[in-house]
């Protein structure tokens, strides 16, 4: 934007739309790294005060929510956003591409995350398991 503005003398509005889009993208998939890297935000003061059982569990809860969330208002939302704005051919107002495909972004992150919160209580089970066996 910038060169276009100050050396063509002509300011672009593509470059404005596209670093938006390009910051919702960027802005969901590090939430669903963020997740996949278990950084999200967290107060852990009373998680660690529990047996390791007991944070197993937590664990499996925790991850479970974050599975539904994802999958009932991410992934399903987003794919009724996407027909909603596929079906009534609304596109962005400077590149001219359809909205759908900028929504995208919400069912592939909604995805990711529950592929990760699967993971994690996968894991989570396991821990469980050993810190029974463990016990015995």
């Amino acid at each position: 934007q910038v060169f276009s503005r100050y050396v063509l003398n002509q300011p672009s509005t593509l470059t404005d739309e596209l670093a938006r889009f390009l910051m919702i993208w960027v802005g969901l998939l590090g939430a669903a790294y963020t997740v996949g890297a278990q950084r999200h935000l967290a107060i852990d003061l009373l998680t660690l005060m529990l047996s390791s059982r007991k944070q197993a569990l937590l664990s499996v809860i925790i991850n479970l929510l974050i599975f539904l969330f994802a999958g009932s208002v991410i992934v399903t939302g987003g794919v009724k956003l996407i027909e909603k704005t596929l079906s009534t051919a609304q596109v962005s107002a400077a590149m001219q591409i359809p909205m759908g495909y900028v929504y995208l972004i919400l069912p592939l992150t909604g995805i990711m995350m529950m592929f990760y919160a699967l993971c994690f209580i996968s894991n989570g089970l396991k821990n469980m398991k050993h810190s029974e066996a463990g016990a015995n």
